[in-house]
């Protein structure tokens, strides 16, 4: 497996991963937290343009998909039933979804951040258990809840050196 930076060329494939990421979350209980076409075409072309989108690729096919960043993430500034491990500089990862093709792919994706920075933060929905379950096997500790620009709320975690 090798991660990159995510180009232009790839952006139909990743279409299509996070379409099917869409699909997934619906069958499995979490029918709202992307259910509007989220993300769309113009936030990952601005992730890639941005250099912070990535794939992970698997004999010569990406697998999986993740924007990967270094620095402060604005819905992160207030965070309520809880409080951040610490204020240190940190790193976040935002619209991971995979193929599910391959097994452990998303925790490798996970390990590839915490590489970045020993100080990740990430959030997901209430209704994202697969993804609630992958973070805390992953060393990710609740911390409590932000909300995104919209004021939908998100469970928010981090993990620390």
């Amino acid at each position: 497996m090798i991660i990159r930076k995510t180009t232009m060329e790839d952006l139909d494939e990743v279409m299509e991963i996070y379409a099917g990421a869409r699909a997934f979350m619906a069958q499995n209980g979490n029918p709202t937290q992307w259910g509007d076409g989220y993300p769309q075409e113009e936030l990952i072309r601005e992730d890639i343009e941005k250099e912070r989108s990535y794939v992970a690729v698997v004999d010569g096919r990406i697998e999986t998909v993740f924007m990967y960043q270094y620095g402060e993430d604005p819905t992160y500034r207030r965070i309520e039933d809880g409080s951040w491990k610490n204020d240190e500089p940190y790193g976040v990862i935002h619209r991971i979804a995979s193929r599910h093709n391959v097994k452990g792919i998303g925790a490798k994706c996970l390990q590839w951040g915490f590489l970045q920075c020993k100080n990740l933060r990430i959030d997901t929905h209430e209704d994202n258990t697969v993804m609630q379950h992958v973070l805390k096997k992953n060393g990710f500790e609740r911390c409590g809840i932000i909300c995104l620009e919209n004021g939908s709320p998100r469970i928010a975690f981090q993990k620390t050196e």
